[in-house]
This record gives structure tokens, sequence and C-alpha cells, in this order.
């Protein structure tokens, strides 16, 4: 019998100590940081992008040049 008052007691104060820092505002700040540390750790890496990524940026300097060319800059 006694170990079924200590597990209610278990059941019923974590609850309602979660509740209390929710009303604190105290475990957003905590949650919205662990979850942008969390996603920075899982962050993919996308090779395939980033050679397409290189492929519009030459794509840029290429097309700027001509146009430096045609305009007179520099």
């Amino acid at each position: 019998m006694k170990h079924i008052v200590k597990i209610m007691t278990l059941l019923v104060a974590i609850p309602a100590l979660w509740i209390g820092l929710l009303q604190a505002s105290i475990i957003p700040r905590c949650y919205g940081l662990l979850m942008v540390g969390v996603g920075l750790m899982q962050f993919p890496t996308c090779p395939q992008e980033a050679i397409l990524l290189q492929l519009d940026v030459a794509e840029a300097k290429e097309f700027l040049k001509q146009k430096r060319g045609r305009c007179g800059w520099l």
C-alpha cells in the first residue's frame, strides 16, 4: 500500500511541477533554446545543393562581368 501512495504522489507531483513551470514562463525559453540546439546538431548537409549554389554564384559572376564590359564600369 505504501508503494502505491508513493507512485500516486509522483504521478501527481511531476505534472503539477511541469504545469507550474509552464505558468511561470520558464520552460518555453529553455525549450526554445533546446530546440535550436537540437536543430543545429542535426543540421543536414546537402552536397548537391552546395554544388548548385556554387554554379549559381559562378553564373552570377559571369553575368556581372559581361554587364560591366558593356556599360564601361571599372
